[in-house]
């Protein structure tokens, strides 16, 4: 492997060494059969703890029936959401600046993990406290998940560019497909978890015991990292500066493949900032208590297993057009599926089954497009510009509490439906030559 094929370093950050600085044993057979299994192999064992551990604190299900618990609302949630989903993307970017001159990115990486483990842990025990509805316990959660949020923005940065160096191109679609397969597998095993402590544990016991395990398990998920072998970078002698922020226009404006990613994310994507707000209507049209939350949530985790496993029978080649399609169809039924069903909890779990089938399509697409019109050299900036990009996914779910109060769910559902249509424009004109994407 040459030395500009290794590394090349940004043109927005001054370059202190030029080459490779690292273990060039390592650098040359970072292609070879054995340590491609390896870090595989590696990328697998924390996805399986990360998906057991993102079940326990589920985004779409039991932090909003916890939060509504506590004594939040709509807004509440909205607040949540965009912290938790749009804040951490956008807080990307300004963590590239802080990792994209490290020589090696692992060190990062466990960090964001570690002081995720902590918020968890903490939050748990405070939990664990409460009694009756107050602001200040809403406030302290959201404090709270904000660091979480916000740590795991960190962690992600250094996950990609380790990704992208790590993992050869022609095998990163398929530790995508398998990755989501072995996570819906694992979640499966804990939604059901979840659904016996949510039944059978009162309140607010039952929500300590989650995120305390959350915590253990996210710990436990650090041993794959620990594994991965990852080959020295050039240092450079600053990070992005303020004025070198003012460089993304024009890299924006150079890469019409980045700005249709732009254009996804922030249409379709804002699926992803919709999903809670659909436990917080159904609790507006029958009950909802712990075990029928479990119940969601496990019905939602078949959605996402279903969808895996299709794709993984189906998705032989590396053309993403046709799952761009799908995610967008699926992301602008669920809202409208929603509004249809009776008021009934058993009728509203379809709702979470496709639920789980968008959050699936999601993440496939937005991680494998995005590793696949970046580079080696630009994928850390590239995964920065994408999260300061996402401003939608932080505006939407703010608009969605602040209007859901006025205007009604229903209004609020269906306009969600109708924005991410507008994806297609996207979906039509993401290219790629070499894996196809425009085919």
């Amino acid at each position: 492997m040459t030395k500009s094929r290794l590394y090349k370093p940004f043109p927005f950050v001054i370059k202190l060494h030029d080459g490779y600085h690292g273990n060039k044993e390592d650098a040359a057979t970072m292609d070879t059969g054995p340590l491609q299994r390896r870090n595989f192999v590696a990328f697998l064992i924390h996805a399986l703890f990360l998906a057991l551990t993102l079940n326990f604190i589920d985004i779409n299900t039991v932090v909003p029936n916890m939060l509504a618990q506590a004594g939040g609302t709509a807004l509440h949630m909205g607040i949540l959401s965009a912290i938790m989903i749009g804040g951490t993307r956008f807080m990307q970017l300004l963590f590239a600046g802080m990792i994209v001159p490290l020589r090696r990115k692992k060190p990062a990486l466990l960090a964001g993990i570690y002081i995720r483990v902590a918020a968890l842990v903490v939050l748990g025990f405070f939990i664990k406290t409460l009694s009756e509805p107050s602001a200040v316990h809403v406030w302290t959660i959201i404090m709270v998940m904000t660091v979480f949020s916000f740590s795991g923005a960190y962690a992600n940065i250094a996950y990609m560019d380790i990704m992208g160096k790590v993992i050869i191109a022609e095998k990163r679609k398929r530790l995508l497909v398998i990755k989501q397969l072995l996570s819906s597998i694992g979640v499966i095993v804990s939604a059901l978890v979840v659904k016996i402590i949510l039944s059978e544990v009162s309140y607010p016991a039952n929500y300590s015991l989650l995120f305390l395990l959350g915590g253990i398990l996210l710990l436990l998920g650090t041993v794959g990292f620990w594994m991965i072998i990852e080959q020295e970078g050039p240092g450079t002698t600053r990070v992005l500066s303020g004025g070198q922020f003012a460089r993304f226009s024009s890299i924006i404006r150079s890469d019409a493949n980045l700005r249709r990613y732009l254009l996804l994310i922030n249409t379709t994507g804002v699926v992803v900032s919709t999903l809670p707000f659909l436990l917080l209507y159904a609790r507006t049209r029958f009950p909802v208590d712990g075990s029928m939350t479990g119940t969601f949530l496990l019905v939602q985790m078949i959605g996402a297993l279903g969808a895996n496993l299709l794709l993984s029978l189906f998705s032989k080649d590396q053309k993403y057009r046709p799952l761009l399609y799908l995610f967008i169809a699926t992301s602008a039924i669920t809202p409208i599926m929603a509004l249809l069903v009776p008021a009934s909890a058993w009728w509203y779990a379809p709702v979470f089954l496709l639920s789980g089938i968008a959050h699936t399509l999601n993440q496939i697409v937005s991680s494998g497009v995005l590793l696949e019109i970046s580079t080696d050299e630009n994928r850390a900036i590239y995964t920065g510009i994408s999260g300061a990009g996402s401003v939608m996914q932080v505006l939407y779910p703010l608009l969605f509490g602040l209007l859901a109060g006025s205007l009604g769910y229903a209004f609020m559902l269906i306009a969600t439906s109708l924005y991410m249509c507008a994806g297609l424009f996207a979906a039509k004109r993401l290219s790629c030559e070499r894996l196809n994407l425009s085919a």
